[in-house]
């Protein structure tokens, strides 16, 4: 019979296992998707099967050990846990009471290995209680019987069953030679050195150190090494403060006399780039980590982070995913991901319990459009002041990964070796199935030096800081035992520790010479520029050959011979193809489709992904189409354009902060990608503030990072009531740092905030995303209302060769020199304005002026068209928003700056719209109907 391997374990091919799929089966298989990797676990043979029937009571009490050992064992440095008498622990439980007696355990525990006769096998009860309590109640605590995955569950209990045996010709979970154990003791001796330094030399600083914890850094290189000898090159690390300065400094490379010079108030960047920097504990360091019987070295990037604990998980998600995406071209159908690039996330205990961007995040992590290979994650349980009881609801804080299903490993930092052994077992189980897997590292932080050093922890938990500090060290704990077995003696240690301390020493002495580098645009971002650097090419011709954008026009529609698509979508077909053909009325989706297809034709790749990206929102895009008989997809823009770039359509699960976060991760990763994230409407950015805050608006300005990620946020008040009317503009723009006057020299603008009016302004920001040699973020106010109104179509001709993004559009109607009253406002109110100025006979006498561009704000742009109006005598901004919000707060100052350089004395800016309110729009529709009136009433007054 066939042999089948699966993890070391041989078995002959008898039954298979196939598990019961309790979810609807997904059926997009567009680019970008990726079938979950599928593991067939041959079934019990027929003696098996017999064997487990006759020793029912034996079984029971080997699962229940599987099941239940995690509650009896050594996790806790401190013994604080209450370790119960697990009933479930006792053979005598299930009627088993002579240790003597012996059972054929062939079937119930795993001892076959690699080429070993399947057979009976004889072991007392003894023999088999010692056995287990040694895999399953020892210093690690498993956590995987809880898995409706047959196969995983038997990996599991193989692994750790068969290979916990003594067996010299078999490799061992990890094989910890007197090297390797050096390696551990070395990391642990300079991590404590270098805590006790930094606290003599620098008392009154908050560094966030990692004494009692220092069994993470031996953890996290015994995961870099088992990465890189299985072929991994590229590992995202995500991490919150806690030693965080610790592995920099060692394990990551970071130059001490760097880190030195920071604390001292130096920048960690060139101050010539006009970038104000971070705080201390958001350091980055990217080296390239050799290590032995890898064919490679494994590059480790420490992500830029916020202090909003767990906020950067999705986005080293998404980067990871994003780092293998060529490798998703390039090869189809034997791409892995995970293969080369792998995401490793450090959480602290109470941020992985409290945090919800955790629970989002782990949402994402087996989504076709999202997983990117698998994530291992260290949670650094370290439960400094607040009580358990107080921070969570479950019994551990790494319950939560039990929400997909992921297997959870507690281990004890006292006992490095077993930490190492933890995170081999780890990384063997993401790397075989692609899932994500955590690893519980129980700490404990000292008395001295706790959750920050200013802290005083033992005031709310006196007796658990009382047990800290009658305790030894992590490293010293290591020493002794290295000690006991002759592989240290004193003097190695004293030299270990007064070498790093001179070390330290020598590059505090460097501090007066040290300056800083930058390196943000090497690899794939060569060819990128500074976006304030002269170089920077602000707006480049985003127009496209007519022939080109028909050819586009007519794929992004193209319906394969036998492909049943829904029968409303022959009228969608339809007018897509009229428009092209005729050159007029093209419509919003038109004009993104014909965006998109022009910079796959240039070669880049484009992302769109949120709820019903495909379809979109408001059944509109139709860029994903979908069988009616068989529910295949085709995306006709990557089957009919054969473009070197592709469009990935990434329908997502109902998450805005991780969705958003992991989006921007691939925008750092890519610059020849066009991210975009959409809204189901404007206001649903809300959940994903703190990305917004931390990330997007800011990154630049803090850590030199790019991003050219785009937010479709659906907006305008239609009577839709509070919750689905605004993209709160307001809060967009209070985050761009542009400037408030015509004068001031122009800085560096963080991010732009549109709301472009024409499809032909949509084609040519998306465009622009791209055809720039630079990046930033793109704010889009999106359209709704406009997506079908007839009004706000363009011709073929605007989105032409020779035309480009226009950030204020005059009033196409010839009325300059009759003007009496001009009207500034955005958006889709200039629609419902033109038609009652039409209605009322007012062409001659008043004009609208659209502001397509909010930030940077268009001061040139708008003085050109204002100045046409010579016969003006009044300027009003007109908006549908209530006065505290939309645009008017941040347009009023640098309109009257203007109208200031304009000399238009007595011109000052004056507002026509909604007063004050709490709410965006009213939820009663006569309410909105009789405010929608006075705002257009408002702006014709008088005329």
């Amino acid at each position: 019979m066939k042999s089948i391997v699966v993890s070391g374990y041989r078995r002959s091919a008898v039954r298979t296992f196939q598990p019961l799929q309790a979810r609807r089966g997904y059926h997009d298989e567009s680019f970008g998707f990726r079938k979950p990797r599928e593991y067939v676990f041959p079934d019990y043979t027929q003696a098996q099967l017999e064997n487990r029937a006759q020793n029912a009571p034996l079984l029971r009490y080997v699962d229940s050990l599987r099941t239940h050992g995690h509650r009896a064992a050594r996790i806790d440095p401190l013994d604080l846990i209450h370790r119960e008498e697990v009933a479930a622990l006792f053979p005598n439980r299930y009627g088993l009471v002579d240790n003597d007696q012996k059972y054929n355990v062939n079937g119930i525990l795993w001892t076959k290995r690699v080429g070993e006769d399947e057979g009976e096998e004889w072991w007392t009860l003894r023999q088999i209680r010692e056995h287990l309590r040694k895999v399953y109640v020892g210093n690690i605590a498993y956590e995987y019987m809880h898995s409706p995955s047959k196969t995983e569950r038997l990996w599991f209990s193989h692994l750790l069953e068969s290979q916990s045996l003594p067996n010299p010709e078999d490799t061992p979970l990890i094989n910890l030679d007197e090297e390797k154990k050096r390696r551990i003791h070395r990391l642990l001796a300079r991590s404590e050195v270098f805590d006790n330094f930094l606290q003599l030399k620098f008392p009154n600083l908050k560094r966030y150190g990692l004494e009692g914890g220092e069994s993470m850094l031996p953890a996290l290189d015994s995961l870099f090494s088992a990465a890189a000898q299985a072929g991994v090159q590229h590992i995202m690390l995500a991490m919150p403060h806690r030693g965080r300065l610790n592995l920099l400094t060692d394990v990551l490379q970071y130059s001490p006399a760097g880190l030195f010079h920071k604390i001292k108030g130096g920048f960690e960047i060139p101050e010539d780039l006009g970038a104000e920097g971070d705080v201390l504990s958001h350091l980055v360091s990217s080296p390239s980590l050799s290590y032995a019987n890898a064919s490679h070295p494994v590059k480790v990037s420490l992500l830029p982070n916020p202090s909003h604990l767990e906020a950067v998980n999705p986005v080293a998600m998404g980067k990871t995913r994003a780092k293998q995406y060529s490798l998703l071209k390039t090869s189809p159908d034997d791409c892995k991901l995970g293969d080369k690039a792998m995401c490793v996330q450090i959480h602290g205990d109470a941020s992985f319990a409290g945090q919800g961007v955790i629970m989002e995040s782990l949402g994402l992590s087996n989504l076709p459009h999202f997983t990117s290979g698998g994530s291992i994650h260290l949670v650094v349980d370290i439960g400094y002041t607040t009580p358990a009881s107080n921070a969570r609801s479950s019994l551990y804080c790494s319950d939560v990964g039990k929400m997909i299903n992921a297997p959870i490993l507690h281990v004890n930092g006292d006992h490095p070796e077993d930490v190492a052994k933890a995170m081999d077992v780890a990384f063997r189980y993401r790397n075989y199935f692609r899932k994500d897997i955590i690893v519980d590292l129980l700490l404990t932080v000292s008395e001295i030096h706790r959750h920050n050093e200013l802290d005083l922890p033992s005031i709310t938990s006196p007796l658990m800081y009382e047990k800290i500090a009658a305790r030894k060290s992590v490293p010293q704990l290591y020493e002794q035992k290295l000690i006991s077995e002759e592989v240290l003696t004193e003097t190695d240690i004293n030299a270990v520790r007064g070498s790093y301390k001179a070390h330290l020493e020598s590059e505090l002495a460097k501090v007066p010479a040290y300056g800083p580098s930058a390196s943000m645009l090497e690899k794939q971002w060569t060819g990128m520029v500074w976006p304030a650097s002269p170089k920077a090419i602000h707006d480049p011709a985003t127009g496209v050959d007519v022939d080109i954008l028909k050819k586009i026009g007519r794929a992004s529609v193209k319906v394969p011979e036998g492909f049943e698509i829904h029968s409303k979508l022959h009228r969608h077909v339809k007018n897509r193809l009229q428009s092209i053909e005729s050159g007029k009325g093209l419509d919003f989706a038109t004009a993104e489709a014909l965006a998109f297809g022009s910079v796959m034709l240039e070669g880049a790749d484009v992302r769109i992904s949120g709820q019903d990206v495909g379809r979109g929102t408001f059944s509109h895009r139709h860029a994903m189409l979908v069988n009616q008989q068989t529910e295949g997809v085709i995306v006709p823009l990557n089957d009919e354009l054969q473009a070197d770039g592709k469009l990935e359509l990434a329908n997502s699960s109902l998450s805005e902060m991780a969705v958003l976060g992991f989006e921007y991760g691939a925008s750092w990763e890519r610059p020849n990608l066009l991210p975009i994230w959409e809204a189901q409407f404007g206001d649903f950015f809300n959940g994903a503030q703190v990305i917004i805050d931390t990330f997007i608006s800011s990154a630049e300005t803090k850590w030199l990072k790019q991003s050219g990620i785009v937010l479709m946020l659906p907006h305008g008040l239609d009577g839709a009531g509070p919750e689905h009317s605004s993209s709160r503009i307001e809060r967009m723009l209070q985050l761009t740092n542009d400037r408030y006057d015509v004068s001031s020299k122009s800085p560096n603008i963080n991010m732009h905030v549109v709301y472009p009016t024409t499809p032909a302004q949509y084609f040519h920001l998306l465009r622009r995303q791209i055809c720039r040699n630079y990046r930033k973020p793109l704010i889009v106010a999106g359209p709704k209302g406009l997506l079908r109104l007839s009004a706000a179509s363009s011709p073929l001709s605007d989105v032409s060769e020779g035309t480009h993004f226009q950030p204020v559009l005059a009033d196409p109607v010839d009325n300059q020199t009759t003007v009496k009253r001009v009207v500034l406002l955005t958006g889709k109110l200039y629609y419902d304005l033109i038609k009652e100025r039409e209605a009322r006979s007012l062409t001659d006498g008043i004009a609208f002026v659209r502001i397509e561009e909010l930030s940077p704000f268009p001061f040139a742009a708008l003085e050109k068209v204002l100045a046409k109006y010579t016969s003006a005598e009044e300027v009003l901004w007109v908006q549908e928003e209530p006065r505290n919000q939309g645009a008017y707060s941040h347009v009023r100052d640098r309109v009257d700056s203007v109208l200031e350089n304009m000399n238009w004395e007595g011109k000052a800016l004056r507002y026509v719209g909604r007063k004050e309110s709490a709410i965006p729009a009213p939820g009663a529709g006569k309410l909105y109907q009789a405010q929608q009136k006075m705002v257009i009433d408002g702006a014709l007054e008088g005329m």
